[in-house]
């Protein structure tokens, strides 16, 4: 299935001073990878007779997210054929949106999605993903990763430098193999945009497109773009995407959410899509499928799993 959106304009970002790189989205609509949990609930609620309910749930699915990669689903050795085979359906026509989220002590400040591989296996899994990728494709490396630095007790200094340099070498490998690519550099309401830059600078990100903000959180448009914009000067112009896929706000404010797990009065927000206002912002995307749980909280089931009630209730509050 393929969807996109254009936000503003008709033509495309033509620029290359990142790494050579144009922004993808501008020329190719985003792949879009069928959820067969939503596919399957709608088909049931149309047998229930609930057309309402499996129509929105098709509309849900038609939505293109990001693909997320983990050692634990996709370990070394499988994770390039299944990135080669998204690659090949995508045909060069539409453009894959991978997330790599495998780095050693992963989620150390949430926990609900703890692991990762050891550092001495996780820049051969990220290679065998960069090599699949290749040019055709773009990458969020990392989500949450380099604000942990700040945010953990993950074990001193030198333990802050492993991981720094883990993230700098997957960063390479992508550059290497010509994927657009964004570093994740938390949101607007974590760490400010001047703590963050330096983190960035030291794992590469001006080597590649530029970085990612907002990945499976909350946090209200407007304060995304002047935390995005903010980090972008320090960086000089470096490009960003925002995860827009559960940031809509019924009430309409800019208060920051302050829970990030499966927090009630959300909505689904702005639908992906290129965007064409003279900034670094490329696209809003929905990186995180808004349809899976963040964790075992407020009911919910594992990190990563549909939730089907949470997914319609998202999509009511955004007026679906």
């Amino acid at each position: 299935m393929l969807a996109a959106g254009l936000l503003a304009g008709c033509g495309g970002d033509s620029d290359d001073d990142q790494a050579g790189s144009a922004n993808p989205f501008a020329e190719k609509a985003q792949f879009d990878e069928a959820t067969p949990r939503l596919e399957a609930a709608a088909k049931q609620a149309t047998a229930d007779g609930d057309q309402a309910t499996a129509d929105l749930l098709t509309r849900l699915d038609e939505v293109p997210t990001g693909i997320w990669l983990t050692p634990e689903r996709y370990p070394t050795g499988s994770v390039g054929p299944f990135v080669s085979g998204v690659v090949q359906r995508a045909a060069g026509q539409t453009v894959p949106l991978f997330v790599v989220y495998g780095i050693p002590d992963r989620d150390c400040s949430g926990a609900f999605s703890a692991g990762g591989l050891t550092p001495e296996t996780y820049l051969p899994w990220v290679q065998e993903i960069a090599a699949a990728a290749g040019d055709q494709s773009a990458v969020v490396v990392e989500p949450d990763a380099l604000p942990g630095v700040l945010a953990c007790d993950t074990g001193g200094e030198e333990a802050d430098q492993v991981r720094l340099d883990v993230m700098k070498g997957a960063v390479g490998a992508f550059a290497d193999a010509g994927t657009t690519t964004y570093v994740d550099a938390g949101h607007s309401d974590w760490i400010e945009p001047e703590q963050m830059a330096p983190l960035l600078q030291q794992v590469g990100v001006d080597g590649v497109r530029g970085f990612s903000t907002n990945v499976a959180n909350y946090q209200p448009q407007a304060n995304e773009i002047s935390f995005a914009r903010r980090l972008s000067d320090l960086l000089g112009g470096a490009h960003y995407v925002i995860d827009t896929g559960r940031n809509g706000d019924p009430d309409g404010t800019t208060t920051p959410v302050s829970d990030w797990c499966n927090p009630s009065g959300r909505a689904l927000g702005t639908e992906p899509g290129f965007v064409d206002d003279g900034t670094p912002l490329d696209a809003v995307l929905w990186i995180k499928p808004p349809a899976e749980s963040d964790g075992t909280c407020h009911g919910g089931p594992t990190a990563g799993e549909v939730w089907i009630d949470r997914a319609l209730a998202l999509a009511e509050a955004a007026g679906w």
